[in-house]
């Protein structure tokens, strides 16, 4: 019978790369750019951004911002210590709006810019409108990205 332990194991989660982020966002704002003209093309007119969509991204980027704060005292309190499982959930769940929020960011930077130098009627709405919401899906990310690095743990704590 041996006394050697069995070895843990050592795989570690890199944190969400800038580039993806970045090439999502181009992704997102090409998509978005694109909306404008093929929706007047197919229905006549174009989709109105109004107040809901940058407010409801602002109250998830104060989710998520709360959540991260919640989830980096826990890390840091041994008292309170976070389950592994709950730690790879919110880890996963803050990768995931980063993700998202990055697409939707730059979706809607891209629907604003394409409306800049219109004369349509309700240019100015959709532009300051989509600029918001672009703007509250980059809080979203970097909440979401905030999340995610909470939830980092040191290599040499006995119950990582």
């Amino acid at each position: 019978m041996s006394d050697e332990r069995p070895t843990p194991p050592t795989g570690t989660i890199r944190p969400v790369s800038p580039v993806v982020l970045a090439v999502l966002g181009i992704v997102g704002l090409v998509l978005g750019w694109l909306v404008h003209p093929l929706t007047v093309e197919l229905s006549g007119s174009a989709p109105v951004v109004t107040w809901p969509q940058p407010t409801l991204l602002g109250f998830v980027a104060v989710a998520l911002g709360r959540f991260a704060w919640d989830t980096r005292a826990s890390v840091r309190d041994r008292a309170r210590r976070l389950e592994p499982h709950r730690a790879v959930n919110r880890l996963a769940f803050g990768r995931a709006a980063a993700y998202v929020a990055s697409v939707l960011g730059g979706a809607y930077a891209g629907y604003a810019l394409s409306w800049v130098d219109s004369r349509a009627e309700l240019a100015g709405d959709r532009v300051l409108w989509s600029g918001l919401a672009a703007v509250a899906a980059l809080a979203v990310v970097v909440c979401g990205v905030l999340l995610e690095r909470a939830c980092r743990v040191r290599l040499d704590d006995d119950e990582a």
